[in-house]
């Protein structure tokens, strides 16, 4: 819960109602411009938003009023508004590395843009190779630094004021830091002021471009260890990426475009998109290809988005076993073999993680269900079929079938922990404001053949 105080009053709030704050004065913003109510809407989210948080983003927009109709990470979008927009139609196939730094997160993408056989006519495939992210990584990092650098400039000239507990010193110096970081992107060097900012005391100081870098060096470093992660879980080569598209005001940043550059060997960077119209701009493509929008150039979009992180179940021992690898295309579904661990089980634990750690402790359990009434047989004879389907907004079902009674039971990861039920997101619509039991099949090669790994095209009349 995130506590706010107003009017002198404590009010309690969960993120979604926050977000769904933002989602509904956008929501008013829209039908202001289009002079008609908007009940549908796509939502972009960082790349390595897990399972929960989509789900809770999309709960958001039904407080908010709004169907959220898909959800697509934000790197993805950014490179729609790219080919759409920038993207030369009369050239083969190119690779795109999205770099998306905002205020609180960072996002890198790389993707395939293909226009296949229609080249020249503005028809393209988006094909995302791999995904990689930090978001603890963004703007107000930077801006933290600053405000640290300047509150020890105040103690060093004012020995004995301690400002780290007036809060609303610390907000009005935030804002000026934040300020001087925007202006350091045009300038060498700028001035951060403060009137009256601590005990009467009026704070000023200078700060260089230079002295900015250095203070962040470390965050700029992990802007480049996420772009290398990214090239790494992509297979690829650095020297394999045709364009570097910007997305987002942080990249604005002299010292991130000349790494960029460096490390890319002086390629130019795509800095003719709008940073921060990039991804809304993205989104409504996507809303408009959903909506049935007649226009050839938005109807001939293909998107093959992938899922940020490995998913699986707990097997004996804790071990997680991943049945849905990170960077996976979506929608997919991948079923496996499971057996039981001792003689005359006759129920199943089916635990679901996401995460990369060979562990199941190490990881985010997103839920769990049981599978009962399994005929009593031998341990490792009976046949229970796991299936982990992605849909097209990255949210996972799971199911779980004995082959011998046919009992099956399964779980939509909708409504783990913290996320809101359908009876709850009602009422606030009207507010303003343990040891596994299952073990992998024992049948070896024979079990490979068990195996269904099939990718779905999105075909409506797919088994499931």
């Amino acid at each position: 819960m995130i506590v706010v105080q107003y009017e002198g009053k404590e009010t309690q709030f969960t993120p979604e109602q926050i977000s769904a704050m933002v989602l509904a004065k956008m929501r008013e913003v829209a039908e202001a411009y289009l002079g008609t109510s908007v009940k549908k809407a796509v939502v972009t989210v960082p790349v390595y938003f897990n399972n929960n948080q989509r789900q809770a983003t999309i709960h958001a927009g039904a407080i908010a009023g709004l169907d959220v109709m898909r959800i697509i990470n934000e790197p993805t979008a950014a490179a729609i508004a790219y080919g759409l927009d920038k993207m030369p139609i009369n050239v083969g196939a190119r690779t795109v590395l999205v770099f998306d730094l905002g205020g609180g997160t960072l996002d890198v993408s790389l993707l395939n843009i293909d226009p296949g056989v229609n080249i020249g006519t503005g028809s393209f495939e988006f094909d995302v190779k791999a995904i990689a992210g930090d978001t603890h990584l963004g703007g107000a990092d930077f801006d933290t630094e600053l405000v640290e650098y300047c509150m020890q400039e105040f103690v060093r000239k004012h020995r004995k004021t301690d400002i780290t507990k007036n809060q609303k010193a610390l907000r009005r110096l935030r804002t000026a830091c934040e300020k001087a970081k925007r202006m350091l992107s045009s300038m060498e060097e700028t001035t951060i002021e403060v009137d009256f900012l601590h005990d009467g005391i009026d704070f000023s100081a200078t700060i260089s471009r230079s002295r900015f870098e250095e203070l962040n060096k470390h965050h700029f470093s992990k802007c480049m260890e996420t772009v290398e992660k990214c090239l790494r879980d992509a297979k690829m080569d650095k020297s394999s990426v045709h364009d570097i598209i910007l997305v987002r005001g942080s990249t604005r940043i002299p010292k991130v475009q000349e790494l960029l550059r460096d490390f890319f060997i002086d390629k130019e960077l795509c800095k003719s998109i709008n940073p921060d119209e990039a991804v809304a701009y993205g989104a409504a493509v996507q809303a408009a290809i959903l909506s049935g929008e007649d226009n050839q150039e938005v109807q001939d979009l293909i998107l093959l988005d992938v899922t940020p992180l490995s998913l699986g179940l707990e097997t004996k021992g804790g071990v997680m076993e991943v049945l849905i690898p990170r960077n996976t295309t979506i929608p997919t579904k991948k079923v496996e073999v499971f057996s039981t661990c001792f003689d005359n089980q006759t129920r199943m634990d089916v635990q679901v993680y996401e995460g990369e750690m060979t562990m199941t402790k190490n990881n985010n359990l997103l839920g769990k269900f049981r599978l009962t009434d399994i005929p009593p047989s031998p341990m490792g004879v009976p046949e229970v079929n796991v299936t982990f389907e992605i849909d097209l907004n990255g949210v996972l079902h799971v199911s779980a079938k004995d082959q011998t009674s046919g009992r099956m039971n399964s779980i939509a990861i909708t409504n783990h922990s913290f996320l809101l039920r359908t009876e709850e997101i009602k009422r606030r619509r009207k507010r303003p404001r343990g040891t596994s039991t299952m073990q992998r099949g024992p049948r070896g090669t024979m079990q490979r053949r068990d195996r269904i790994n099939e990718r779905q095209a999105g075909q409506e009349n797919q088994a499931s």
